[in-house]
Order: structure tokens, then C-alpha cells, then sequence
């Protein structure tokens, strides 16, 4: 009985999964296309790394991760489907209004309409990813949907950077940000809700009704393998948006490219060097994850310590080429975390809590990664602009590294309490 619902569950997953990766792929495109606009941006709006910083990161972190938690809270609960299809057409509609901004202040406003929108897409689809892909192919399930980073990463560089050379960053916005409303209705009409904790359950006609909040609080919070696991993801992520955001710029002043080759150098960067990492860290975890839950957590330390050197092997490259492949080394490396750790997390609660727990997760994650690492790197590089000049940019690049081994020490630690933890969350 439970093998054949789960056989049934993946076949009808496979179209649910391309119609959620369409929807991050969306996200994503949004959410990273401000780095490469941040070219013409600071150009036209006279701003500094620093108010760069705060607009591409701040602006949108704090009512993406906030906001995320109710919303999750909320999914646990009401339909899924619903929640993420309303949160594609607020950021769509949000991403357009940027085109709009006559100022900074005018841009930060809309980026947090970014953000709130953002915010009701990623936790919930987690949760409904694992109602349709039974344990042992969630890791892959949950990377192939992860695939929306780089790709969404790459097309927004891609076409950020094509469609403001061709006319302007305005435009850029609104292209892209109009281009999503109809995926909105996508999810809507085609995906179906699932019985939520099917895959888990001898009873697939019911599962237990979501707990409140302070509940969920309470099993986190005494959980010491989330926030190691949380940490980790935040540390590794303090890089990953500050490089997305910056490596533009970076590519820019220190290796002199103009605007349009930077879209094609970097977008092939993220787009190769991404789905490279993070397919093939799905798909180890699910292999070598039958030997047990540390793998999930050991896959991510070990790739974000080798990824440290290579990136800073890369900022001093003597030629393009040689920095591009130590780049889509590093990208493959500094994503391989995705679904391992994903899918860790989606097992330290049941099945009811999932979404609550992502968005707890998501939460940390974001706010420290996305708030806390651009404008470490737009701060880092105005202060040292007078020592370093056009380099300074890189430097701050450099020491920054030092996140991705703060990264691997907490993962290392997490694989040896997460077995623990897991079988607690079972029993």
C-alpha cells in the first residue's frame, strides 16, 4: 500500500516539480537580476556600494524572512497551491514597479514588495515537494527544484544585462518582472493538492492537524541539529547573495568587461557551475544517505572548505579563462549544500511542521545571508576603496571567504548530531 502510493506520488511529482522549479526559476530571476543592473544603476541614481548594499539586500531580506514565517505558519494549514500562486504575481508585480523608481528610496521600497512577495514562494513548495516524492528521492526532488537558483541566477544576469545594453535597467525591470504573471496562473491550474503527509503516513486519508506555532518553536528550538544546520546555510550564504550581487561588479572593475560581457561571462558561470553543484549534491545525498543522516550534513562541509581556496584562486586569476573555470568550480561547490541539507531539514520535523520548519529555516538563512553578506561586501569594499582603489572590491571578496569555513566547521559539527535528532523527530 505505502509502495504504491509512493509509486503514484513521483509520477504525478514529475509535473509538479517542473511547474514549481518554473515558478523559482521566476523567483530567482527577480530576486538576482538587481546585481547586474546595479552597474547602470549606481551610474544613472549616483550611489554608493554601501546604499547598493542596503537596497539589494536589506530592503528585500527583512520582510522576505520575517514575512515567511506566517505565511508558512498559514500553509501548514490552508492550501498550498493558493499561497505560492498569489506570492509569484506580488513579486512579478513588485519586480516591474522597480523599473518605476526615480531614486533610491523609490527602489528600496519596491525591493521590499520584492521581498514580501518572495516570501510565500519557497517554504510551502518545500512542503509540497515532500507530499509527492517519497524519502529516498527527496534530496534529487528537492535539488531539481533547487535548479531554480543558478538558472534563475543566470537568466536574470542574462537578460538583465542584454535588455538594459539594448535599453535601459527600466526596462529590464519591467520585462521581466510583467513576464512572470503568467506563470502565477500556471501554478494555479496545474498543480493539485496533495494529502499533505501521504508519503509518511500508514493512514494516507489523514494526517494529524498543524500545531500551533509555539509548538513548532518549542521542537525547533530544542532541535540543536536546525540551527546548526540554519547556521551553516546562513554562513555559506553571507557569500553565495553577496557574490551573486557583486562578482557583476567585481568582473566589471577588476577585469575591465563591459556590461553586456558580463551577462554572457558570469550568467555561464552561475548557470554551469550551479546546476552542475547542486544536481549532483542531490543526487549523492540520496546515495550515500542510505548509509545514514551525517552524509547530509558532511556533503556541505566539505564541499563549502575546498570552495574557499578555489574562489580566492579565482578573485587573482591571470586570465579570464583560468578565472572562469576556477569560478564554476567554486559555484558548484558553494551550492552542492542545497539539497542535502534541504531535505535534512524536511526530516527533523513531521510532516505538519514542514512548511513552519523550512520557513524557520529559511528565516535564518535569508536575513543574515541576503541582509548581512551584500552589504558586508558593499561596506567592506567602500572602506577599503582608498588602500586598494578599483580592487577594493576584491579584497573584500577575499576576506569574506572566511564565511565558507565558518560554513564547513558548523556542518561538520551538525553531522554528528544528526542522526540523533532524526530518529527523534521519527519516533
Amino acid at each position: 500500500m505505502t509502495q504504491a502510493r509512493s509509486s503514484e506520488g513521483s509520477s504525478r511529482g514529475g509535473g509538479v516539480l517542473a511547474i514549481l522549479l518554473l515558478a523559482y526559476i521566476f523567483n530567482f530571476i527577480d530576486r538576482q537580476i538587481i546585481g547586474v543592473l546595479a552597474i547602470p544603476i549606481k551610474a544613472e541614481l549616483q550611489l554608493s556600494d554601501t546604499q547598493l548594499s542596503l537596497m539589494g539586500g536589506i530592503a528585500f531580506a527583512l520582510f522576505y524572512s520575517g514575512i515567511a514565517i506566517p505565511v508558512a505558519w498559514l500553509a501548514d494549514r490552508k492550501t498550498r497551491i493558493n499561497i505560492i500562486a498569489f506570492s509569484v504575481a506580488l513579486w512579478s508585480l513588485f519586480t516591474a514597479l522597480c523599473g518605476l523608481a526615480q531614486n533610491f528610496w523609490h527602489l528600496f521600497l519596491a525591493r521590499m514588495g520584492v521581498g514580501i512577495g518572495e516570501a510565500g514562494g519557497v517554504a510551502p513548495s518545500y512542503a509540497l515537494i515532500s507530499d509527492f516524492f517519497p524519502r529516498e528521492k527527496r534530496a534529487r526532488a528537492l535539488a531539481f527544484f533547487s535548479l531554480g537558483i543558478p538558472i534563475g541566477s543566470a537568466l536574470g544576469v542574462f537578460f538583465g544585462g542584454w535588455i538594459a545594453s539594448n535599453l535601459d535597467w527600466r526596462s529590464a525591470f519591467i520585462i521581466v518582472g510583467l513576464a512572470g504573471l503568467p506563470v502565477a496562473l500556471i501554478v494555479k491550474l496545474g498543480i493539485k493538492e496533495p494529502v499533505r503527509g501521504g508519503l509518511d503516513t500508514v493512514d494516507a486519508q489523514a494526517s494529524p492537524p498543524a500545531p500551533p506555532f509555539a509548538r513548532v518553536f518549542r521542537t525547533l528550538a530544542a532541535t540543536p541539529s536546525f540551527w546548526l544546520l540554519s547556521l551553516g546555510a546562513a554562513s555559506g550564504s553571507i557569500l553565495g547573495y553577496g557574490l551573486i550581487f557583486w562578482l557583476p561588479s567585481f568582473f566589471k572593475r577588476s577585469f575591465g568587461l563591459e556590461l553586456m560581457e558580463v551577462s554572457w561571462f558570469y550568467g555561464s558561470i552561475v548557470l554551469v557551475g550551479g546546476v552542475i553543484g547542486t544536481w549532483l549534491g542531490g543526487w549523492f545525498a540520496d546515495r550515500a544517505g542510505k548509509t545514514g543522516p551525517r552524509v547530509y550534513a558532511l556533503i556541505p562541509a566539505i564541499c563549502f572548505l575546498i570552495a574557499a581556496p578555489v574562489f580566492a584562486m579565482g578573485l587573482f586569476a591571470p586570465s579570464l579563462t583560468i578565472a572562469w573555470v576556477l569560478f564554476v568550480v567554486g559555484q558548484a561547490l558553494a551550492l552542492a549544500w542545497l539539497g542535502p541539507v534541504i531535505n535534512a531539514v524536511q526530516h527533523i520535523v513531521p510532516p505538519n511542521m514542514r512548511a513552519t520548519a523550512s520557513a524557520s529555516f529559511l528565516f535564518i538563512n535569508n536575513l543574515i545571508g541576503i541582509g548581512f553578506g551584500i552589504f558586508f561586501l558593499g561596506f567592506m569594499s567602500d572602506a577599503m576603496t582608498a588602500a586598494h582603489g578599483d580592487d577594493a572590491l576584491k579584497y573584500s571578496i577575499l576576506y569574506g571567504l572566511g564565511f565558507y569555513l565558518l560554513s564547513s566547521a558548523l556542518y561538520f559539527i551538525a553531522s554528528g548530531r544528526l542522526k540523533k535528532d532524526w530518529h527523534a523527530a521519527a519516533a
